[in-house]
């Protein structure tokens, strides 16, 4: 068992994991300019927030798949039947395949068949010169989107934590990001700042932009991923607090609907000192916002 496997937690389970425990304590004490006052001691934080996720012996008290990416709402019964060699599959149900396929690869040419069927059902004529080959591309191109699903935290990681005794926020701001809307399978896009005060462990910077990568190349919304980001870096290297913001654009209030361009959506996801702490808070809110 992994335990950096978070990929299956839903909102509800985030939020309740987030209820469980505490952070470590945090000496990170913003003065008004930014700097640590360490003179200040009726600033320094009291440990009240929790940590998202109940930890034993460093690894997740909560047992999770580390090989299948479930997604909130997915129906998951238990197989009545199971072919031998296969008792543990449960990625296709019994009237489905009877194990997952070896590579997303393997999808190219059924994805390929109902992306034909979706240009019939369009009126178009899928033989035509110009659509001839947009079925095989447009799957592969869904299989990039969600190249997420075959990704895991600790593979990204690649063991990039380090012992560093630094206790000042780390911000790495204006991350680009890419997903895919599971509610109409439309893109949104935007930008992710992530802050977060160390613990006596750091994270290599550009892992923060692998971890974004790793939950936006997903089926989203843009509510959860912002959660998602925030555990998955505390569940990296247990820092006394995380703070994630989002500003997206999305394609299915631009395209269709109220056609609303000029509109972004904004999310924040705001744990341990970056809770609990107005100053801390609104340090990383600064560095959010400046140019």
């Amino acid at each position: 068992m992994s335990k950096y496997d978070v990929s299956e937690l839903d909102a509800d389970e985030l939020n309740q994991a987030i209820d469980d425990t505490n952070f470590p304590q945090s000496h990170h004490v913003p003065s008004s300019n930014g700097n640590r006052d360490d003179g200040d001691e009726k600033n320094i934080r009291k440990p009240s927030m929790p940590l998202p996720m109940k930890i034993q012996n460093g690894i997740l008290s909560k047992s999770y798949s580390d090989d299948v990416f479930a997604m909130p709402g997915t129906p998951r019964t238990p197989r009545s039947i199971t072919t031998p060699g296969h008792e543990k599959c449960t990625f296709h149900h019994d009237l489905e395949l009877d194990h997952r396929p070896s590579t997303r690869e393997d999808l190219i040419s059924d994805m390929a068949n109902s992306y034909r069927m979706l240009l019939s059902s369009l009126g178009e004529n899928p033989n035509r010169q110009g659509l001839l080959k947009t079925p095989e591309r447009a799957a592969k191109a869904m299989l990039y989107f969600t190249k997420g699903y075959d990704q895991s935290l600790e593979e990204a990681l690649n063991g990039a934590i380090f012992d560093e005794d630094h206790d000042e926020m780390v911000m790495v701001k204006d991350i680009e990001m890419f997903s895919m809307c599971e509610h109409h399978l439309v893109p949104f896009y935007g930008k992710v700042s992530i802050g977060y005060i160390p613990c006596k462990k750091i994270l290599g910077l550009s892992k923060l932009a692998r971890i974004v990568e790793i939950f936006s190349r997903r089926l989203q919304v843009q509510e959860r991923l912002t959660k998602q980001i925030a555990v998955a870096v505390t569940q990296a290297v247990q820092p006394s607090g995380v703070a994630v913001i989002i500003e997206g654009v999305h394609m299915c209030m631009v395209m269709r609907g109220v056609s609303k361009t000029q509109s972004k959506t904004v999310t924040s996801t705001m744990l341990g000192v970056f809770r609990d702490d107005p100053k801390t808070r609104e340090e990383f809110l600064n560095l959010v916002h400046s140019k």
